[in-house]
């Protein structure tokens, strides 16, 4: 496994390495991160991860500079998992110009859900990932489904700008509990942790009351925020969706998703459940 560091040496290594699965990453992995990787695996001959803490995607008052840095942790785990190279570019070679002077914008749903309450978050993620697409000439790229919402404007990206590169979602991975794995869990004392899987829990309540036929979309998400703000959460939101374009739900559509946002003490979690009616 190497470790690059520069987007030339990165391009000299693309040129002879055949089929190529991509993970983007910020680093900091976990277990979700790795089944990522072992996913990439299955579509191509090398896969490459990169780590890469994105300033462009933190908000006003988020942990850019307290995110957890750890590459040689990191570089640890990827060396078990048949990884052929990271790359970890520094700010000053991702960004060359201190500021990003051309930014990919995505269409208003960028503004919704997560959007309405980190605000030009999305536009980093879009921005980062083109660059990093634009590096690595992925024939195939992983995504989670935790990140629901990233997931539907990265497809859309890739299908917007003519990326030719194939977009495997990948299923949310869960601790036994049921809490979504994330790297901000870390951040959890040991009170909120034992609470934590809450949230999944008023989901899937949701998705199940969906499959018996209660199609009231606000009346259970509101009864899931009054529960949640109850147990000492602090609610963005729960709402249904349309899984694939992420719309408002409307009666009649049969593939759903229930997504959530919402804190508790200082750290933000989010979760979704697809629903598929028949």
């Amino acid at each position: 496994m190497q470790i690059i560091h520069t987007v030339q040496a990165l391009r000299e290594w693309r040129k002879t390495a055949g089929r190529v699965a991509f993970v983007p990453t910020m680093g900091n992995l976990h277990e979700g991160h790795l089944a990522l990787v072992r996913e990439a695996g299955k579509h191509a001959d090398q896969v490459v991860v990169s780590i890469f803490v994105n300033r462009l995607q933190f908000g006003q008052g988020e942990d850019f500079s307290q995110y957890p840095r750890t590459l040689q942790q990191d570089a640890d785990k990827l060396s078990k998992e048949n990884v052929a190279v990271i790359f970890a570019p520094d700010e000053k070679e991702l960004y060359p110009h201190v500021e990003q002077r051309y930014n990919v914008e995505p269409p208003n749903l960028q503004n919704e859900l997560c959007g309405k309450f980190r605000p030009g978050h999305f536009r980093g993620v879009a921005t980062v990932v083109s660059k990093l697409f634009n590096i690595v000439e992925p024939d195939t790229a992983c995504f989670g489904k935790k990140d629901y919402q990233q997931l539907a404007i990265i497809k859309g990206l890739v299908e917007d700008l003519n990326f030719n590169i194939r977009i495997v979602p990948v299923d949310t991975g869960r601790a036994s509990d049921g809490l979504a794995l994330s790297s901000r869990n870390q951040y959890l004392n040991e009170t909120e942790r034992t609470e934590a899987p809450r949230l999944y829990r008023e989901l899937t309540a949701i998705a199940e009351a969906l499959r018996q036929g209660n199609l009231a979309y606000a009346e259970l998400e509101n009864a899931a925020i009054q529960n949640l703000t109850a147990a000492g959460w602090t609610v963005d939101y729960v709402e249904v969706r349309h899984a694939e374009s992420l719309k408002v739900a409307h009666a009649g559509d049969k593939d759903l998703v229930v997504l959530a946002a919402a804190r508790l003490g200082k750290t933000r979690l989010i979760d979704n459940v697809e629903v598929h009616l028949d």
